[in-house]
């Protein structure tokens, strides 16, 4: 019963902060990556170069920095007609779901997610982002009405504030 009650209130801990299962990545990964694709740059096989580009890719779209998203996706956007393996486009197409959910485009990150799922439905990597994409979609959705809800009613009580105040005058 406790672990019931534990799980209750870290999902309502969750909802409310907004937390989700996507690791997040230090800027001094980042560098790191950086680093490793510059060195990769100088003669190294085009193996090795595409390896240390995914891991800067992956890098970017999980950083804390917008800037560091939005040059993820431009990198592997530019980098999709370049995939010859179905795993290849899988994970471009995955890390750029991830992207556009860190970015705030949760209808093209899901559009995305989906279509990872085409060609791998069981991917447990992507079905728990589309996961996550529909539970943030929904909690902005129900904020959004709360909120709207809550202007509704301050109008309805100001307008009563009003109308009971004009009545008294009379």
């Amino acid at each position: 019963m406790d672990a019931k009650i534990g799980n209750f209130f870290e999902s309502v801990g969750n909802f409310f902060t907004g937390g989700d299962q996507i690791p997040w990545c230090d800027s001094d990964i980042v560098t790191g990556c950086e680093r490793e694709v510059a060195e990769a740059g100088k003669g190294s096989s085009d193996e090795l170069k595409n390896e240390c580009i995914m891991r800067l890719s992956w890098a970017l779209v999980h950083s804390r920095r917008p800037e560091d998203v939005q040059r993820g996706i431009a990198m592997l956007e530019a980098s999709l007609g370049g995939s010859n393996s179905p795993l290849q486009m899988r994970e471009k197409i995955y890390l750029l779901a991830v992207g556009y959910y860190r970015s705030g485009d949760y209808a093209r990150s899901r559009q995305l997610v989906e279509r990872c799922l085409e060609i791998e439905p069981e991917w447990r990597q992507a079905l728990t982002l589309r996961k996550t994409i529909e539970d943030k979609i929904t909690k902005d959705g129900v904020i959004g009405i709360g909120i709207t809800a809550t202007a509704v009613t301050a109008v309805g009580l100001l307008a009563g504030g009003l109308v009971a105040a004009l009545s008294r005058k009379k």
